[in-house]
């Protein structure tokens, strides 16, 4: 008999990591929180206003349209870049990062650093 104390698959550690995290942050309407999902082939970030249960605007790589390969870690960037230059158009500047449940490395990181540098506070 399995408990839940000791997870076994990699998605339940995941998702106890993930319910950890949003015990803790809430997104409103000036200060939205941004969420990011992994998946084995894409990824997605989107600035949600918890309050009203509303996502607020999102953005993956299936929205790039460019045809040239890049690496993960630049996709990542250029997402995380994309979606801070929609937040500016709608006047946000400060988000709360939750990286739901992902450990902080890799393309969490990357897609993290993009939105800072397009001017994204958190």
């Amino acid at each position: 008999m399995r408990t839940n104390r000791n997870p076994s698959t990699k998605r339940e550690r995941r998702m106890r990591r993930h319910r950890r995290v949003r015990g803790r942050i809430q997104g409103t309407v000036k200060v939205p929180r941004l969420m990011v999902f992994r998946s084995n082939q894409h990824l997605y970030a989107s600035l949600i206003d918890d309050e009203a249960g509303n996502v607020l605007m999102s953005y993956s790589d299936r929205d790039i349209t460019t045809k040239i390969k890049k690496k993960p870690q630049h996709v990542a960037k250029e997402i995380g870049s994309a979606i801070a230059s929609k937040a500016k158009t709608k006047k946000i500047s400060k988000v709360v990062f939750d990286r739901g449940g992902y450990k902080y490395h890799g393309l969490v990181k990357a897609l993290a650093e993009g939105a800072r540098e397009g001017g994204l506070i958190f």
